[in-house]
């Protein structure tokens, strides 16, 4: 690499912060023990335990037995879903169609149960389409998954106005808040939602550890037997230390109302000024074009671009990115989650995206650690890079 590297794929995932790689190191050599013994290192394991339980349920202003650590959003949005349907007579499960790969799997498991599946259709912009609202959510529908943001895109989803109308059929809702939540922690009941998903590496905690947060009176049914953790819903002995490392990254975080402001106001305005500063740069590349929606709709640190050759061509995004990589620019190429595929963005192709340019997206998201100097020398690498293509 002839560049020291430019980190711009924060919606992929983040670097953890000092203070959590901190208190997860002193817990490996303090509480180390199964929080289910009974003796003196088992106990201090379920204090530290409950201590993190205790703070993170203090940042969504819930109950700690509102709570479900999971390995990550996957394992969550699973639960969510599978759980909550093995409570319901089959019908319609409604998702969007910019939902995460792990949302399109669950859906196809309740499908082999007997649910029916619709998907809720976006507008260029990455939106659902209001307009659909009373055919969707009338009967069968009983079950809605609905994300809160966009990772390829960056489209912020208007969830708290859906979640009221399910609320008023009485459909159960859930929203994969993944890449919402790195905004900014929010009351739970303002969201108005019944379920919400979250993964702790996405905002500067560790891999490996997730939540999933449920509604008072929310039933849930087990994905898997055993030792009966986690209220009986998931088993398996508590990684103390990430869970402790994912209370400390939730602690670092602004507080907003997601009711009340579509775009989080508490992300730094650092991070909004430099994103914004950033895109007017790339812009004046003749080669590069906005995809998504506008910026009062999008997440705050986010771009989403489509490539083209000087005349007007697409570009192979996964090419790109290899060779921006090169030059020392780390970003994406439609969802993270998927980059390894070469087939068209699901995403770029629900949003009515032409076939040919569904593999030119490119996605840069960025994060606290870049200084103003860090991201002066994007645009240049940028047009170098692009200049390079015949």
């Amino acid at each position: 690499m002839e560049h020291p590297e430019i980190y711009l794929d924060a919606a992929a995932t983040t670097p953890p912060l000092p203070a959590v790689i901190a208190v997860m190191q002193q817990l490996q050599q303090t509480a180390w023990a199964n929080p289910s013994s009974l003796h003196g290192a088992g106990l201090a394991a379920a204090e530290a335990l409950e201590r993190a339980r205790w703070r993170i349920a203090e940042r969504f202003a819930v109950s700690p037995d509102q709570l479900i650590v999971t390995s990550g959003a996957t394992e969550s949005v699973h639960l969510a879903l599978l759980g909550s349907a093995n409570g319901l007579v089959p019908g319609r499960l409604v998702i969007s169609s910019v939902e995460h790969p792990a949302v399109f799997a669950a859906a196809h498991q309740l499908e082999a149960l007997g649910w029916s599946i619709a998907e809720w259709p976006v507008d260029g912009q990455g939106i659902v389409r209001l307009d659909q609202l009373e055919q969707l959510l009338s009967a069968p529908t009983r079950l809605v998954s609905l994300i809160a943001a966009q990772g390829e895109v960056g489209a912020l989803q208007p969830v708290s106005r859906i979640a009221k109308a399910c609320r008023e059929r009485g459909i159960l809702i859930h929203s994969d808040a993944t890449q919402l939540v790195p905004q900014g922690c929010f009351p739970f009941e303002r969201l108005g939602v019944d379920l919400l998903t979250l993964s702790a590496h996405k905002f500067c905690g560790p891999r490996g550890v997730g939540l999933l947060i449920r509604g008072p009176g929310v039933a849930l049914s087990p994905l898997q037997g055993g030792g009966g953790q986690e209220h009986g819903l998931r088993s398996g002995t508590e990684p103390v230390a990430l869970v402790s490392g994912m209370a400390e990254a939730l602690m670092a975080l602004p507080s907003f109302d997601p009711a009340s402001h579509p775009v989080p106001p508490g992300c730094s305005l650092q991070i909004r000024r430099q994103r914004d500063q950033l895109l007017e740069r790339l812009l004046e590349l003749p080669q590069l074009q906005l995809c998504g929606p506008p910026l009062d709709q999008r997440l705050p640190h986010h771009i989403a671009l489509i490539a083209t050759t000087a005349d007007g061509q697409p570009l192979p995004g996964r090419d790109l990115v290899r060779r921006l990589a090169a030059a020392g620019v780390a970003c994406s190429s439609g969802s993270a989650c998927s980059s390894g595929s070469s087939t068209d963005s699901v995403v770029l192709t629900a949003m009515g995206v032409p076939g040919i340019a569904r593999k030119s997206g490119l996605r840069l998201s960025l994060g606290p650690w870049l200084s103003d100097q860090d991201l002066d020398a994007v645009p240049d690498r940028f047009a170098s890079v692009l200049q390079a293509f015949p």
